[in-house]
């Protein structure tokens, strides 16, 4: 097969990709500007007869879509800095410190990332009941102010920078501390950018933890809000879908305007494992 066929092969199957991507979302426009009888009509109507643009307002003013703005907005923020904060001293620690037990309980701290989350939604309950803490902002935010996954991507990044760089900082005279925020993290932004924003998108979507830890409205995430539209009559299609918007429409511009950093960081969060495993099989290597 020739190179252009090869091209042409894998431009139709990234489009058929993308198509089958693209078509929830834009069912979730469509329904959101249909009325309950078209939105339940079989076939589907593709093209409503008239777009149905109250159902926004409607569905704004069904709940209290504000307080569950607010509520994400701090769950998101808070939860964000937390573990950026909290996974760049674990990442440090595994890289540049020298203490018992580092590389037992760094291969410990990994081993959990092969435990499904569900599997940790009782003890984590039963937990959080005896703290007092169900139905309120705490169990929201605390147990996510630190995340494995992040340290680990941190590291992987830490362990990338020269050590020279160290070396040469602390005989200058900085400390650990002022290494750490003078030099490692702004020379590990993109990373760290974009570990910020897959953290910020996961903790705004999150479902299940906020159902689960709160009992009133007053502390519910803006996914949990949605089961507003739904009822022991039904639910009703095109205020979900509407609603729906509203959650899903700051994550789709955050991620327009910052897919660059997202991309970014990934690529050189991998760049920077290779190469880190490239510096232990040299050394290996060496001793042998």
């Amino acid at each position: 097969m020739s190179k252009n066929y090869k091209n042409v092969l894998s431009y139709i199957l990234l489009t058929l990709g993308a198509v089958a991507l693209m078509l929830p979302f834009i069912w979730m426009i469509v329904t959101s500007l249909q009325t309950q009888a078209d939105a339940l009509a079989v076939p589907p109507i593709w093209l409503p007869k008239s777009l149905q643009w109250t159902n926004y307002i409607q569905a704004w003013h069904a709940a209290p879509f504000a307080r569950y703005c607010l509520n994400s907005l701090l769950v998101t923020i808070t939860t964000t800095i937390g573990q950026l904060f909290t996974s760049i001293l674990a990442a440090f620690a595994f890289t540049h410190l020298q203490f018992y037990g580092c590389r037992l309980l760094f291969t410990l701290l990994i081993s959990l990332l092969m435990v499904p989350g569900e599997l940790l939604l009782i003890p984590n309950f039963v937990t959080l009941t005896n703290l007092h803490w169900i139905n309120t902002y705490a169990a929201l935010i605390i147990p996510w102010l630190a995340s494995i996954f992040a340290m680990f991507a941190l590291r992987q990044a830490f362990q990338a920078q020269p050590k020279s760089t160290y070396y040469v900082a602390r005989i200058n005279g900085a400390n650990n501390w002022q290494y750490l925020w003078s030099i490692l993290v702004p020379a590990n932004r993109t990373t760290i950018t974009a570990i910020a924003i897959l953290q910020s998108i996961g903790s705004w979507n999150a479902f299940m933890w906020p159902l689960i830890v709160t009992n009133s409205d007053r502390l519910w995430t803006l996914p949990v809000g949605l089961t507003a539209f739904t009822s022991e009559t039904g639910t009703n299609y095109p205020l979900l879908m509407a609603a729906t918007v509203f959650v899903i429409l700051p994550l789709l511009i955050l991620y327009l305007f910052l897919q660059k950093y997202i991309i970014t960081g990934i690529t050189a969060a991998k760049l920077s494992s290779r190469s880190s495993s490239a510096k232990q099989l040299k050394k290996g290597a060496l001793h042998r």
